[in-house]
């Protein structure tokens, strides 16, 4: 598709929207499947011990219905998003807000541990929810409006994984692990109506097939990544599994980039990532997802331990989510202003401003966490980090990539996301379970030490960010994708 072309595709997709669909409602209606999506992704973490208990097996099992989750969006979101970016984006959609509801009601019914994780593996469909919803807004709305809708479509799906952890325990205490499912699908049959009879087909599509050989190449490497990152706190480091795993996956993911260059209709777009506003997206979402769930690790873990131990602060499990209520407050505030922002000057600033307040938001906890509101400032701070940063790496791509490439190249962004947050909670684990003390529980040092982790980490998404190219920059690098989509058709 010619550049020219696919400015016509757009404004026409643009056009049809305003005549047949109500904007706001459009955006309520993708802002639901992304909250639901979300919300279910980080639910369940909180409850295995209950999940376990009930279905009759231990926490270790239990997990898997969390390993499950992750494995199911990382594998499906780039096909998924690929088939959207070929046949409609709505088409996809509604088959993605389909399987997740079969998802969420056969998960909140089942009888056993193996139909649970099937549940969630349908689930983890919904992993196309965030690169189907850009393409959407990028297809269908005014140009003025992409910005900050994308920025707060954004901030929804990070609210979403703090409000499941928020919400986790007191709907298992009121209520039972069920109704962890059962609320969250009526947000999915809402999303899902509105996918039906409130949203046009777009016109922009890229001709095509899917990748089976890709695909089947990539589904390896990122079950074995991720397998290896999920279990190896658990496994061992060290041990065979654990580094078997990590080597297959990383000779698979050689081995899928060397297929991708030779086809002509790959599955992602490798020379895409040579464009700097494509590799230093991902590269901050990848950073954005590992501090993310490491706060979601860290924070909990340290208000619940008994004040004993001479600094945990002995609330329950209920109130430690609480407490994370200003980092889901800030995400849902900084989002929409970080899309107002590139708007006036481009995802760079909003990106570098992004990782500077995250890196700041760990390192107060770093140097001191022996007072409450060190730990509250430190999420309020990660809520406006990641509120700016993942609304910028969103809106880095659109300013990046030709509008036909917009679902493949944030479907990758989202697996960077989803492979951070592994490594996130991965890392942070092995961090706390590393200095304990005689009762088993985490000792400072080990707090200290995870807090220091996600500031580096926050560092090297500053440095991400700094070399990000600037807007003007990334709009002149644009043609030079369609340049490279084509010869590759």
């Amino acid at each position: 598709m010619s550049s020219s072309s696919s400015r016509r595709g757009a404004g026409a997709a643009r056009a049809a929207g305003e005549r047949h669909t109500n904007g706001a409602l459009l955006v309520a209606y993708l802002a639901l499947g992304g909250l639901s999506f979300a919300v279910l992704q980080s639910l369940v973490a909180p409850a295995l011990g209950s999940i376990g208990h009930d279905l009759g097996v231990s926490t270790g099992d239990a997990s898997w219905v969390l390993t499950a989750y992750l494995l199911a969006a990382a594998v499906l979101t780039p096909v998924l998003g690929r088939l959207g970016d070929m046949v409609g984006k709505r088409r996809v959609l509604i088959v993605v807000l389909v399987l997740l509801l079969v998802g969420t009601v056969l998960a909140a019914v089942a009888p056993n541990l193996t139909v649970l994780i099937m549940a969630r593996v349908l689930q983890g469909a919904a992993g196309a929810i965030m690169p189907l919803s850009i393409g959407v807004v990028r297809d269908e709305l005014d140009p003025d409006r992409v910005g900050v809708t994308i920025g707060l479509l954004s901030a929804i799906f990070g609210v979403g994984a703090g409000v499941g952890i928020v919400a986790a325990g007191p709907i298992v205490e009121a209520l039972s692990w069920r109704w962890l499912f059962w609320l969250p699908a009526v947000l999915v049959v809402i999303a899902l109506f509105g996918a039906i009879f409130g949203m046009p087909d777009s016109p922009v599509k890229t001709p095509g097939r899917i990748d089976l050989l890709g695909t089947g190449i990539l589904t390896v490497s990122l079950v074995a990544l991720l397998l290896g990152i999920g279990e190896g706190a658990t496994w061992g480091w060290a041990s065979v599994a654990t580094v078997s795993l990590l080597i297959v996956g990383g000779v698979a993911l050689v081995v899928f980039v060397l297929v991708e260059l030779r086809l002509s209709a790959p599955l992602i777009d490798i020379p895409l990532w040579r464009n700097r506003g494509v590799w230093t997206a991902h590269l901050v979402a990848l950073a954005f997802g590992f501090v993310m769930f490491g706060t979601f690790v860290l924070v909990p873990t340290l208000l619940q331990l008994p004040t004993a131990t001479g600094y945990g602060f002995g609330v329950s499990v209920t109130a430690s989510g609480l407490f994370l209520l200003p980092t889901v407050a800030m995400m849902v505030v900084s989002g929409p202003i970080a899309g107002l922002l590139v708007r006036k000057a481009g995802a760079k600033l909003p990106m570098l401003i992004g990782s500077a307040i995250a890196m700041l938001a760990f390192l107060v906890p770093a140097v001191g966490h022996d007072q409450l509101w060190q730990v509250v400032l430190s999420g309020a701070l990660t809520g406006v980090g990641v509120g700016f940063a993942l609304a910028a790496t969103s809106n880095a791509i659109i300013e990046s990539v030709p509008a036909t490439q917009t679902g493949e190249a944030i479907s990758v962004n989202t697996i960077m996301r989803t492979v951070g947050s592994s490594l996130g909670t991965a890392v942070i684990g092995a961090v706390l379970s590393s200095q304990g003390t005689s009762a088993g529980a985490p000792a400072d040092a080990a707090f200290t030490g995870g807090f220091w982790v996600c500031a580096v980490v926050g560092a090297i998404a500053i440095a991400a960010a700094v070399m990000a190219p600037a807007a003007r920059d990334a709009a002149r690098r644009v043609p030079a994708a369609r340049d490279i989509d084509r010869k590759d058709g």
